[in-house]
């Protein structure tokens, strides 16, 4: 096969390698996710290898392909870019701050300074990934601070309505900051001002994500009957939303981590085909946006748990790809970070404790991280070092380092 084929093909390869499948076993699983009958295998097969040299499946195969292999049709197969999303944000918002500013002063509120607002809401949201956790806490305070003064001003009802959803996203963003940098109380009191907003404004999406916060917080602090909960209970908000799908996410790792593979199963499934029936978001780089590709993110930490070690390791090296420009800039530096873990898992799994250190200690050293969610991680592959290579020093090594960033933010996990 030609190096030249796109990256789709590629994948299509990887996934069917990873379940050991030949390609007529991929044709016969394909026509179980048919929603009308195929061709015979014979000919299946064929289009099967044309698919895996790099001819692109049409309209109907996509989402077909996508389902054998547990995921969503944009993962694997991604639509192109409707717009240059941060240009259109930076362009509208980042020179006029000051102006935006003044506006806020004045005795009332007009639209134009409530589109500005928004934008600049938008851009915040989108620089979760990549600005340092300190910036963007002042930030996000600041701006905070600025739309809650509104208040004060004489609006009508819809823009107070407007003022209130757009307070609840800024607390939404600071305090999955706040939860970032371990400041763990801190993070739950914002996250219920951005839930009593929500209800306030009756916001579905609001609410949903403020659900999926206590589900991420209860997640990273080992509770996992409390992670169910709450995402049972932001899905009941938010059931027409795309938060939806991270919730069923949170919901399915949590299953994953009590050992209950059949729900693991059941609620991916149910995230899948919910995310599946969605438009791809405008923004894909908003942090309250379901991104498709992370749905690949999320199967991929619930494998890793219940020791499906070849599709892990398959969906970590597809996460490193997907957020990694080819300049080697990391566009998704906390996801790659747990990508890597699950790399250094896997390679403690087959006996490569070399391997696994590398991924380990590559993974800590990232310049933007959720240090909560990291060290959750990191103490999963911890507890393989421990397992098979105790004895070893450069496992005790990596074991310090771990203890080290824990120490810096304890409260999230037992040793």
């Amino acid at each position: 096969m030609a190096d030249d084929r796109p990256a789709w093909a590629h994948r299509i390869v990887a996934e069917r390698q990873a379940r050991d499948w030949s390609q007529l076993q991929a044709v016969r699983a394909l026509r179980a996710h048919a929603p009308s009958e195929l061709p015979s295998e014979e000919s299946m097969v064929r289009q099967w290898k044309r698919w895996e040299a790099g001819s692109m499946p049409g309209d109907f195969y996509r989402p077909i392909i996508a389902a054998t292999f547990g995921t969503v049709t944009h993962a694997i197969f991604p639509a192109p870019s409707r717009r240059d999303g941060n240009a259109e944000i930076v362009a509208a918002s980042g020179m006029e701050t000051l102006e935006i500013v003044s506006r806020l002063n004045r005795s009332d509120v007009d639209a134009a300074t409530l589109d500005a607002l928004r934008i600049t809401v938008d851009r915040l949201c989108s620089e979760y990934p990549f600005m340092p956790s300190e910036q963007l806490l002042v930030e996000g305070r600041q701006w905070l601070r600025r739309v809650v003064d509104l208040h004060s001003k004489s609006l009508t009802l819809a823009q107070h309505r407007e003022v209130l959803a757009l307070s609840g996203w800024l607390a939404l963003l600071v305090g999955c900051v706040e939860y970032d940098m371990g400041n763990r109380h801190g993070a739950e009191s914002t996250r219920r001002a951005a839930l009593s907003l929500a209800t306030e404004t009756d916001h579905g999406e609001i609410a949903g994500w403020a659900h999926e916060m206590r589900a991420w917080f209860a997640l990273t602090t080992g509770d996992y009957r409390g992670v169910i909960a709450a995402a049972q209970a932001g899905t009941e908000r938010a059931t027409n939303h795309g938060v939806a799908v991270q919730l069923a996410a949170q919901e399915a790792k949590a299953w994953a981590r009590i050992g209950d593979r059949r729900q693991v199963e059941v609620t991916l499934d149910r995230g899948r085909r919910l995310l599946e029936g969605m438009p791809l978001p405008e923004n894909l780089d908003n942090h309250f946006v379901v991104d498709p590709a992370k749905f690949d993110f999320y199967s991929m930490d619930c494998y890793r748990l219940v020791g499906e070690d070849k599709l892990a390791r398959n969906l970590a090296e597809q996460v490193l790809r997907d957020g990694t420009d080819f300049d080697g800039t990391e566009r998704s530096p906390m996801r790659n970070a747990e990508a890597r873990v699950t790399l250094g898992v896997t390679s403690a799994r087959e006996g490569s404790l070399e391997e696994a250190i590398i991924y380990g200690e590559r993974a800590l050293k990232g310049d933007r991280q959720s240090v909560p969610s990291l060290i959750m991680t990191s103490r999963e592959l911890a507890a393989e070092m421990r397992q098979r290579f105790s004895g070893d020093s450069a496992a005790q090594d990596y074991l310090t380092h771990l203890r080290d960033l824990g120490a810096a933010s304890p409260g999230f996990l037992p040793s």
